[in-house]
């Protein structure tokens, strides 16, 4: 088994801009990233051969993993030291060999991590030479926390907390003086006491859930889009960009949506609520329920799921739904008349169009053994989701750009 696999978990800034991402690889049959056994060396040449760095991160960053074997081959230097930052496995002794290499690394320009800190003398030359430190917050109490963080206080250090599973755990890491955040927090619900969804949001959640019907009611969308008069604009200012060379005069909302064509209209009308829905939260937030949607859209035909193309690809925009209106995703399904088979899904139900959505996040968290499971029940050949994995990431760019 040859094929090539990457994930990417985004790392913030203060502002909740994405500062950097994490690329995890995996890159030989052991479905896992093995840093004594599967050298990162070799994933470290593969991100340069086979996946596009400004693909994948765009003007960001990208967070290496680098075990002892990557740092004394040197193969850290294959890539730009503006580009990346060194994170150094905790599994690197810190001998004086190790210490001298990332004395040379930071005089040529490279940014050191040290990755799942934990304090002791011995690791205190890398300290020293180390940009961030990564902090574990699900490994540690938040006493703990902060201890780490108030010995830690250097002004050409910074502080990352990892594993932020909630906006309660970035408040903490925040409060105790960290500068960028890692973790899974910004596609969760800040808020979840009930409260009534705010007018326009609601009309663009049921405007999405519209559109991903099998049969659209025309008259249903007509009456929405009168509603929500920002995404009527951009309809029209669409339908007169220069791209589409169209010449009509647009007459009325139904023959808008006769001039763009049926699905081309579907997938406009789906992704301009969803990010009419976003404003005032993370891009970020609407990045990954973009390639979610993109990605299990491509996954439809190998999974035998290509009837369920539309469904799939609403599935992954809805996906973050409850962050982005502060509900639990109950409550959210509640509100929309989305098809029952989504509804279960997205309610961590069991069914295929669950199994797709298992597969999307087993490949966000790099957990290897999962995806070969997902691949193997949904019948896709499990070579071909690298690919598809890029090709949801550069659709999701391009629309967001």
């Amino acid at each position: 088994m040859n094929e090539k696999f990457i994930a990417r978990q985004p790392i913030f800034d203060a502002r909740l801009k994405v500062y950097a991402y994490e690329l995890l690889f995996r890159g030989g049959p052991q479905n896992f990233y093995q840093p004594r056994a599967n050298a990162s060396s070799s994933v470290i040449a593969d991100s340069i051969t086979l996946f596009d760095l400004d693909q994948l991160v765009g003007h960001a960053r990208a967070f290496i993993n680098a075990d002892e074997l990557a740092l004394r081959l040197g193969a850290v230097r294959l890539l730009p030291p503006e580009r990346i930052v060194v994170e150094i496995l905790e599994s690197v002794p810190p001998t004086e060999e190790i210490v001298s290499i990332c004395r040379e690394l930071r005089a040529a320009g490279y940014l050191l991590a040290l990755d799942d800190f934990v304090d002791s003398p011995q690791i205190q030359p890398l300290v020293e030479l180390a940009n961030f430190l990564k902090i574990d917050f699900q490994q540690f109490d938040r006493d703990e926390c902060r201890e780490l963080t108030q010995k830690h206080n250097r002004k050409d250090l910074f502080l990352l907390a990892e594993k932020l599973e909630t906006r309660a755990d970035l408040d903490d890491a925040r409060h105790m003086g960290c500068t960028y955040f890692q973790g899974y927090f910004f596609c969760k619900p800040s808020m979840v006491e009930t409260r009534e969804i705010p007018g326009n949001k609601l009309i663009q959640l049921q405007l999405l859930s519209a559109v991903s019907a099998p049969e659209m009611d025309y008259l249903q969308i007509e009456l929405l889009l009168q509603q929500e008069p920002s995404l009527l604009y951009r309809l029209l200012r669409y339908l007169n960009s220069p791209a589409l060379g169209l010449r009509s005069e647009v007459t009325s909302i139904r023959h808008a949506i006769t001039l763009l064509g049926t699905d081309e209209f579907r997938r406009w009308a789906s992704i301009f609520a969803l990010i009419s829905m976003g404003n005032g939260h993370p891009p970020e937030l609407l990045r990954t329920a973009l390639t979610r949607a993109f990605f299990c859209e491509e996954l439809s035909n190998a999974a035998g799921l290509s009837d369920k193309s539309p469904r799939l690809f609403l599935m992954g925009l809805l996906s973050i739904s409850d962050a982005l209106l502060d509900k639990p995703m109950k409550e959210v399904l509640n509100s929309v008349p989305v098809t029952e088979d989504v509804k279960t899904a997205l309610s961590g139900g069991d069914n295929r169009l669950r199994d797709v959505f298992e597969m999307v996040l087993a490949l966000e968290r790099a957990e290897w053994p999962k995806l070969s499971s997902c691949s193997e029940k949904l019948g896709c050949a499990e070579e071909n989701v690298p690919h598809s994995y890029q090709a949801a990431i550069k659709k999701a760019a391009a629309v967001q750009a």
